[in-house]
């Protein structure tokens, strides 16, 4: 196979209409998803333009997973059913729902329990 030196394949790109450069000054690269969080530190970035488009390539030194804590919004129709269905307040209605992520049966569930 023929080796092309860097000049040559420089010039192919410019008459495919690519071209590529790195960014600099990347402290950190975010991939967020709705599980977790994908973080790069220290990355070198590679972009390539191509008809208008961008492609970033990224590589690190560390890479760092965590996983993601959806919050989990309480409406107040359900304190007021949950407090209703096991005769208590609504701060402890919610309370339970905050514990149970949201689960009207299980929230009510615990709180008969422990009555």
């Amino acid at each position: 196979m023929r080796r092309i030196n860097p000049r040559e394949a420089k010039r192919m790109m410019q008459r495919m209409g690519m071209s590529m450069g790195a960014m600099p000054d990347v402290q950190e690269v975010i991939f967020k998803t709705s599980s977790k969080e994908i973080i790069v530190e220290n990355p070198e970035v590679a972009v390539m333009e191509m008809h208008g488009q961008k492609i970033f390539q990224v590589t690190g030194e560390r890479i760092v997973e965590k996983t993601v804590e959806k919050e989990v919004k309480i409406p107040e129709e359900d304190v007021q059913l949950v407090a209703t269905q096991a005769r208590v307040s609504p701060e402890e209605a919610k309370a339970a729902l905050e514990q149970t992520k949201g689960d009207l049966a299980q929230a009510i569930l615990l709180l008969s329990q422990t009555k």
